[in-house]
């Protein structure tokens, strides 16, 4: 989410080539001259990050329009946004006439619409492996430490929240990556199980997990990061990046 690489970041890709802004505290600008997909996103969002990712490596060009978490009470409770998405939740992709919402959903639709590169193999052991991986960290790590959980838990106690609850997920996941991994989470090629991986480590870092006890994790985090399309996704660079966060 807010960490920033352990490697040094290679040349920009500029997929995203302008944002399209708010107006008052919805998001009436859904559809766009260029008639290219809108992703509705926060640049703190890990599941927002897993879906810039998924467009990055397939090439796709798309338009941003920033939802706030925090500002407005929370932009994603505006009947605007409501309408996009009822979850209230972000990402939500505006593409070929359709909206998704729920980020693995979105990736499995872009796979299955723009299919190359893959991110899912065709070998259906191994693509079971991927996803059962992508959902140990969608559902299992991420929302029991996403922002609207870490309120509920109040301010005093959120950091020992979440390192406890990645710490617990992150104990299965090293386990589990030490019999599929190779270079990546499930052999040599970039997967939708990586897609979930570098978001979560960087939550981690954010709330000061110690990341020691997990070298499989922290192995594959780095060899990804050093991937262009991992970084032009990153949280440091959105459009809607404080300034102080930049890199």
């Amino acid at each position: 989410m807010g960490a920033t690489p352990s490697e040094p970041l290679l040349p920009i890709l500029h997929l995203c080539e302008r944002v399209i802004p708010l107006k008052a505290k919805g998001c009436h600008n859904t559809m766009t001259e260029s008639g290219k997909p809108i992703l509705y996103s926060y640049f703190r969002s890990s599941c927002s990050w897993r879906v810039r990712i998924a467009l990055a490596l397939k090439n796709i060009n798309y338009e941003t329009v920033p939802i706030n978490l925090i500002k407005d009470g929370g932009q994603q409770f505006s009947k605007e946004f409501q309408a996009l998405n009822p979850m209230k939740q972000v990402p939500a992709l505006k593409i070929d006439g359709i909206t998704i919402s729920q980020s693995l959903a979105i990736i499995e639709y872009l796979e299955e619409t723009r299919p190359t590169p893959r991110l899912l193999p065709q070998d259906p052991e191994k693509r079971a492996l991927v996803r059962s991986i992508s959902d140990l960290i969608a559902s299992g790590i991420q929302p029991l430490q996403n922002l609207s959980i870490l309120r509920q838990v109040g301010q005093e106690n959120q950091l020992a929240w979440a390192q406890k609850v990645i710490n617990s997920g992150f104990n299965a996941l090293e386990q589990i990556l030490q019999s599929t991994a190779g270079k990546y989470c499930v052999g040599d090629e970039v997967s939708m199980a990586d897609l979930c991986l570098v978001p979560q480590v960087a939550n981690a870092e954010r709330y000061k997990v110690d990341l020691t006890p997990y070298p499989t994790i922290n192995r594959i985090n780095k060899s990804l990061l050093a991937l262009e399309a991992f970084q032009v996704s990153h949280p440091c660079r959105q459009p809607d990046t404080p300034a102080e966060l930049r890199a």
